[in-house]
């Protein structure tokens, strides 16, 4: 049923589910207007909150923003207005990256109604897999859920699987020598406790592959800090490349939507999932990504399969963001 007034209910709700979006070391990097004449939410840029060395062109902010803008589509939906999105409406305004106008449905409300559940439900899981391999329906399913954002998710076979985690595990290796880099990334790892609304727990870091075979991200390099003790991972990851056909600030926008559509489709199949970024942090790994005899532009590697939860990462509370709604 249509909820006729935006009441401050209705903010926190939209709010609630635009910050459960993922983001590059969940530097949240957002904020929101309400625009009452036209009934739309504003989402900017919060460049406060940004990674010069990991993030210089603020490819992956966009991502991260984008994927808000979906979940605002799909709160609004469920509020039972229809989601109006447009990207970069405003030339003179850079940091308004889009608005979401709250319509009355034409028709038939938007199909993506039945992916609120698994808003809340999707975390990042940066545990070892079962291996149980996803089924081709599911991943089918994902990939249509990129390609209705606009984008591509390419899932590759066994070689090429092996060549998009080595671009990764030498992206790591990078960063993991960069002091800089690493000084970076360990300024949003948060301690136990801390009870800080952005960055990375301790406690959601989760453990290193003992085999070498799945490169996931080590926040804290050499800190000595204790560290989960490195456990075995699935023999046979399954990744999945998103893409684009152009590299602009609209494309990051959208790749950002359709991460959030494929990451909750999958939820919504009890899927968990984790984000590669490493190498696309790289000009040249990045480039190395790219699918022979296609015009693409990769902007993240994303492993799926069957695990345990691993863990919910912090976000500014609904009462605490509609503060920051203008």
């Amino acid at each position: 049923m249509q909820t006729r007034e935006i009441d401050a209910g209705v903010l926190e709700t939209l709010v609630a589910a635009a910050v459960a979006a993922p983001s590059i070391h969940n530097t949240q990097p957002w904020r929101f207007g309400m625009d009452a004449a036209t009934r739309s939410i504003e989402v900017r840029a919060d460049n406060r909150r940004t990674l010069p060395l990991a993030d210089p062109d603020r490819r992956a902010q966009h991502l991260s923003v984008g994927a808000a803008v979906f979940n605002l589509q799909v709160a609004v939906a469920h509020l039972g207005w229809d989601p109006v999105v447009r990207l970069l409406p405003d030339p003179g305004e850079p940091d308004l990256l889009a608005t979401v106008q709250l319509t009355t449905p034409a028709g038939e409300l938007p199909d993506c109604r039945w992916l609120y559940p698994a808003v809340e439900r999707r975390h990042t899981s940066r545990m070892p897999f079962t291996g149980r391999p996803v089924p081709e329906a599911v991943v089918a399913e994902m990939a249509e859920a990129a390609r209705a954002e606009g984008s591509r998710l390419y899932v590759p076979d066994f070689a090429q699987t092996r060549l998009l985690l080595g671009l990764t595990a030498a992206a790591e290796a990078r960063n993991q020598t960069h002091p800089a880099r690493t000084a970076e990334s360990r300024t949003w790892i948060t301690a136990p406790g801390a009870n800080l609304p952005y960055g990375i727990p301790l406690t959601a870091l989760g453990p290193q592959d003992a085999d070498g075979r799945i490169p996931m991200r080590d926040f804290t390099g050499r800190l000595p800090i204790p560290h989960l003790p490195d456990q075995h991972f699935e023999r046979h990851a399954q990744v999945a490349l998103l893409w684009t056909a152009h590299d602009r600030r609209e494309d990051w926008l959208r790749a950002g939507q359709a991460l959030e559509h494929v990451l909750l489709t999958a939820t919504a199949h009890g899927v968990r999932t984790s984000m590669l970024h490493q190498a696309m942090e790289w000009p040249d790994l990045r480039a190395a990504a790219c699918l022979p005899q296609r015009r693409c532009c990769p902007q993240l590697l994303i492993r799926f399969g069957y695990g345990p939860d691993g863990g919910r990462t912090p976000r500014a509370l609904a009462q605490t963001a509609r503060h920051r709604v203008d």
